[in-house]
């Protein structure tokens, strides 16, 4: 068992400072980096134990906060009405152009680390599985794993919801890992078939994968989790980033990174 140690940086974007929060192993060495966006309701705790056990399988784990335009920093959103009207307000307000710079200083920054191997993966779940699918379209990203992703198949993420994702899956050049709930209302049969058709359209390396849950299946709060399927499905994630990112533990000294970190 690797022990996890967690800080958080803030990081510079065209759009305002971004309070980004890193687990990572506590041993020393260098690691692959995975961004990994949150559901709407920001960092909340399922977030940050999902993040905890991904860091203890060997990985860099930033989590940015998605609205830092709107929400002070360390802002986490509640699992109720009002918590799910204000994050999909936020959803449909912030512009798509911030959500991909987002992406590129998360990403500039776990490459820039001295415990970072420069091997660099994605995951996301729900509004995190489409921002994750859009970082994936940086070139430098060898692997991502979406979690029923939201509105890749209508466009609907950003202000206008008019955004290009599927038009845009043509400048993903490492594999997919796409998971989702059949029984998922955001994203009815039609549109994840939507999806798998642009993808095979283009020749792209994924595996698909669709099993009996609802929307949120994988949170562990709440009348909808799943434990078995998280933990089957966790596994898959693990052997995937492995494969893809993983190439072992290199000793290395500690530096500073000109990030503000506590």
């Amino acid at each position: 068992m690797i022990i996890v140690d967690n800080e958080h940086v803030e990081l510079t974007t065209p759009y305002g400072p971004m309070r980004t929060h890193i687990v990572r192993p506590a041993a020393p060495g260098r690691y692959p980096g995975v961004v990994f966006y949150s559901e709407i309701f920001q960092i909340t705790a399922p977030i940050r134990r999902t993040a905890a056990m991904l860091a203890g399988h060997g990985y860099i784990v930033a989590m940015p906060e998605i609205y830092h335009e709107f929400e002070p920093a360390d802002t986490v959103l509640a699992y109720d009405q009002a918590g799910s009207d204000r994050g999909n307000a936020w959803k449909t307000t912030k512009e798509l152009a911030s959500y991909d710079a987002d992406a590129r200083a998360v990403l500039d920054h776990l490459k820039s680390r001295p415990d970072c191997t420069g091997k660099l993966g994605a995951m996301g779940i729900c509004i995190g599985g489409h921002l994750a699918f859009r970082a994936a379209m940086n070139p430098d990203v060898l692997g991502t794993a979406c979690f029923y992703a939201t509105d890749i198949h209508k466009g609907g993420l950003g202000k206008g919801m008019a955004d290009d994702s599927l038009a845009r899956t043509a400048d993903i050049q490492g594999e997919l890992l796409m998971i989702w709930g059949r029984q998922d209302p955001h994203i009815p049969t039609e549109g994840r078939m939507k999806v798998l058709q642009r993808l095979n359209e283009l020749g792209k390396k994924i595996s698909w994968h669709e099993v009996n849950g609802a929307h949120a299946f994988m949170r562990d709060e709440g009348l909808r989790y799943d434990p078995e399927l998280a933990y089957s499905l966790y596994g898959l994630v693990f052997d995937f980033f492995h494969r893809r990112l993983a190439e072992g533990d290199q000793p290395v000294a500690s530096a500073g990174a000109s990030e503000t970190r506590h």
